[in-house]
Formats: structure tokens, C-alpha cells, sequence
């Protein structure tokens, strides 16, 4: 049987979040800018995907006008380019990531029904997978692997 994940101090993990987007932006001299900070708060609300409209809608309702979806996907793209979200592409959604700054390559596991994402971080994946392209010929630019299924949760509710 599979175990459930560890409960967590979800305040704690958000500002968590937060001083590493800081660190991570003075370390490299990028603006962590007022709006890039909304946008990485609303990813972190939650531990469920977020799509580029979700936060467009929130933003909008919390300064009641609308925002352009220029201003978010640029903020998204900056957020990405730095670590400190990931794309998930299979749900055209956006993820906080917990290991920001480290360089990895990132599996996600994506419940079907509740949409919970964990990320596990596995340097074994990633060099048997560059192996493996390798003894095909093949060089890889980017990788991401999405792996949906179903989480404890979620199976708990469907046998119970």
C-alpha cells in the first residue's frame, strides 16, 4: 500500500517560496517585481496546477480592473526562466516548484481526479533518459516528465 504524503505548514512553505524567489533574483540581479510576486503567491496558494487565466481572473478581481494576459505571461515566462515554476503541458498550468534554484530534472506525478501534483526529483531519470537518447542519436534540449495517476487521496476515496 502506498504511503501518504507528509502533512505540511502550508504558510511555511509559501514563504518558503518567497525567500527563494528573493534569493534566487538578487543572486542573479533580477527584479522580483511586485506583480512577479502576485503571480508566484497565486501559484503557491494552492498545491493544484494554475492556468495563465486563473491568475488573470484573480489578479483582475484583487485590483478590480482587468489585467492584461501580456503582463501575466511575461511574468510566467520570468518565473519559468528563473526556476521557480515549472509548465506543466499536459494541463496548460503552471506549478510552483519546491527545489527552485537547484537545476534539476523534474517528474510530476498528476492525479486525474483531484489534479494534486507532487514532483519528485530523481537524477537517475535524468541521466538514464540523456543515456538513453544518447545511444539513439538523439540530443535533448529539455525534458519533462508528467506521469498521471491516480494520488492516495483520491484512491483512499474510490475504494472507500
Amino acid at each position: 500500500m502506498a504511503s501518504r504524503p507528509k502533512p505540511h505548514d502550508h504558510a511555511a512553505c509559501v514563504s518558503d517560496a518567497m525567500a527563494r524567489a528573493e534569493h534566487i533574483c538578487a543572486e542573479t540581479g533580477a527584479r522580483f517585481t511586485p506583480l512577479r510576486r502576485r503571480v508566484l503567491e497565486r501559484i503557491w496558494a494552492g498545491h493544484k496546477p494554475t492556468g495563465a487565466y486563473e491568475i488573470l481572473e484573480d489578479l483582475g478581481r484583487d485590483d478590480g480592473k482587468p489585467v492584461a494576459p501580456v503582463t501575466v505571461y511575461r511574468a510566467l515566462d520570468f518565473l519559468m526562466a528563473h526556476g521557480l515554476v515549472h509548465r506543466l503541458n499536459s494541463l496548460n498550468a503552471f506549478i510552483g516548484c519546491p527545489r527552485a534554484g537547484a537545476g534539476h530534472e523534474a517528474v510530476f506525478l498528476i492525479c486525474e481526479d483531484c489534479k494534486r501534483v507532487a514532483e519528485i526529483d530523481d537524477p537517475a531519470v535524468g541521466e538514464t533518459l540523456a543515456r538513453d537518447a544518447a545511444d539513439q542519436g538523439f540530443s535533448v534540449s529539455t525534458q519533462m516528465i508528467e506521469v498521471m495517476g491516480r494520488c492516495p487521496d483520491c484512491q483512499a476515496a474510490a475504494h472507500g
